[in-house]
């Protein structure tokens, strides 16, 4: 369920996002979304992890590497030690 944010910023500052917002074809309300959308992602380090773990599975995967190769890799490195 959305809900409504009311915020104060300085109305030249207003005019800029709007004018933004206009030649990017977006609202106001979807630049500030995306705005906050975006800093949560890069300061909540759950997202940032899980992120950087699809990145590094999406590796693997284009070089044909599964996760049974994962697996038998940590064991082998396991038996290793």
């Amino acid at each position: 369920m959305a809900t409504q944010l009311i915020i104060r910023i300085d109305s030249e500052m207003k005019n800029r996002l709007n004018r933004l917002a206009r030649v990017e074809g977006k609202t106001t309300s979807q630049m500030v979304r995306e705005l906050i959308e975006g800093h949560i992602r890069e300061k909540d380090i759950a997202t940032y992890i899980d992120d950087l773990w699809d990145r590094i599975g999406g590796k693997l995967r284009s070089k044909g590497i599964d996760q049974r190769d994962i697996r038998r890799a940590i064991k082998e490195s396991i038996r290793s030690r």
